[in-house]
């Protein structure tokens, strides 16, 4: 088996290079690959991103001359990846590549499907406007799609490629996190939670986020949650008369 670890980035020169050597370091059960997608940065993240794959010559490097947004980086990712388990690693060092070992887990052993890293199981409620945002949003989520998940917004999504590829996804930018966890929702997949460390970033240190971005979110959860389901999933033949994808179809 192979994890392909896609690293969606744009204007991340001060810290792609350490995100790239430590994705490499980690030791991991099975192969890896690497899928770096510059999406149209416009620093020095390029000539990083060039200088480290002479250290990595197997990377994967992608360069998406205009900013088309996370989703889209991902997917361009995605797209090129040739393994069985595909896994999103953010370019911020937010949250810390050494975590792929640890979320592999679940679905090499226990047969999982999807698998999030979770900043917030286990720990105190945050009282930053962004912490209390996630939560607002993960609930949001829960309440509408009967979920019991932690951290919707989570940047570590692990996943089965066939599931990946099974889901219709529209979404270019960062409204890509509430679709992609609807829709594995209204699919009837359980996502798996694990605990991961954290170390957010401030608005000064570059975080990119906005606050206009949670409301887009808002939307994307009630959209997709009354969507038909030719919107959720690729093949909606697959559906079964339930609404969720016939089961006969997911690996044991």
């Amino acid at each position: 088996m192979k994890l392909s670890i896609v690293i969606p980035v744009c204007n991340e020169e001060a810290t792609i290079t350490a995100v790239i050597d430590r994705v490499h370091a980690v030791a991991l059960p099975i192969d890896r690959e690497v899928i770096v997608v510059n999406d149209g940065s416009r620093d020095r993240t390029a000539e990083r991103i060039a200088a480290a794959h002479v250290r990595y010559p197997a990377m994967v490097a992608i360069e998406q001359p205009e900013n088309a947004g996370k989703g889209a980086a991902i997917a361009a990712g995605v797209a090129s990846a040739s393994g069985d388990i595909v896994v999103v690693q953010d370019a911020d060092l937010e949250v810390d590549p050494a975590e792929h070992a640890r979320l592999l887990q679940p679905i090499l052993t226990e047969g999982a499907d999807v698998v999030y890293g979770s900043r917030f199981l286990g720990r105190p409620m945050s009282r930053s406007v962004n912490g209390i945002a996630n939560r607002a949003l993960t609930l949001l989520t829960n309440v509408l799609y009967g979920a019991r998940i932690t951290d919707m917004e989570t940047a570590h999504k692990m996943m089965r490629r066939a599931v990946f590829d099974r889901l219709f996804l529209e979404c270019r930018r960062f409204d890509f996190e509430p679709e992609i966890t609807a829709k594995l929702l209204r699919c009837g997949y359980r996502i798996r939670e694990l605990p991961i460390a954290y170390a957010p970033r401030t608005r000064e240190e570059g975080k990119k986020i906005k606050w206009q971005d949670g409301l887009v979110a808002v939307r994307v959860l009630f959209r997709y949650r009354i969507a038909p389901f030719n919107r959720i999933v690729r093949d909606a033949a697959a559906a079964d008369e339930s609404g969720f994808v016939a089961r006969a179809h997911r690996r044991p």
